[in-house]
């Protein structure tokens, strides 16, 4: 369960805030959800679940269309403004990490930088549509110019992991598609999963952003 619950006012409508307060944080980490689930997703509780235990703060935001009940999610602007207003609001005193779900880590790499984050952490990033390679977003990731650490599913039809730019930091997740779910026969459990996601979120907060 969360620590808090809040409702939070941007330009959009109200935002949706679940905080997992770390007692003794070295960063915190503001995650919002993709275009389709909101933050009720498996991998954005793992996180919530595990890394205050380990000394990062989590927020889930959600974003006010989802808070709204619509189906649809609103445009990139929108998105990019409603997180700028949620930031706003959380101003931690330990390195912001900003990161998210598909939709949500875009956002996260074209807003980091002007919310004076010092990492983003991207969960499916979607380099390009469905069998639209040539539509590619390595652009908006490389734009990030931040610390970025990119979790992948090895089967991930928005970009597998060898799509990524030379030099992207990723972790994969074997057998994962874009909800990062694996087979129920495959190389790894669902839970193991989303221990790789755990620990890779760790290991990488810890070694680029907490001591900055």
């Amino acid at each position: 369960m969360p620590d808090t619950i809040r409702t939070i006012p941007t330009p959009q409508g109200d935002a949706r805030l679940e905080s997992y307060r770390s007692r003794r944080p070295v960063a915190t980490l503001l995650m919002s959800h993709g275009a389709g689930a909101g933050i009720d997703t498996l991998d954005l509780h793992s996180l919530a679940r595990a890394l205050p235990g380990q000394g990062v703060t989590v927020h889930l935001m959600e974003q006010p269309w989802k808070v709204a009940g619509r189906k649809v999610a609103g445009a990139p602007a929108t998105l990019d403004a409603a997180l700028r207003a949620v930031a706003d609001q959380i101003r931690p005193r330990t390195p912001l990490v900003v990161g998210g779900r598909s939709a949500g880590a875009r956002s996260a790499c074209r807003m980091g930088r002007q919310l004076g984050a010092s990492g983003c952490l991207a969960l499916s990033f979607p380099l390009h549509p469905p069998g639209r390679p040539e539509k590619s977003r390595a652009d908006e990731l490389r734009g990030a110019r931040l610390p970025t650490l990119v979790v992948q599913g090895e089967r991930d039809t928005f970009g597998r992991p060898e799509e990524f730019p030379p030099g992207t930091e990723l972790a994969m997740i074997p057998g994962g598609d874009h909800s990062l779910k694996v087979p129920k026969r495959g190389v790894v459990s669902q839970e193991d999963a989303m221990g790789i996601l755990v620990e890779a979120a760790l290991e990488w907060i810890v070694r680029e952003v907490a001591g900055s």
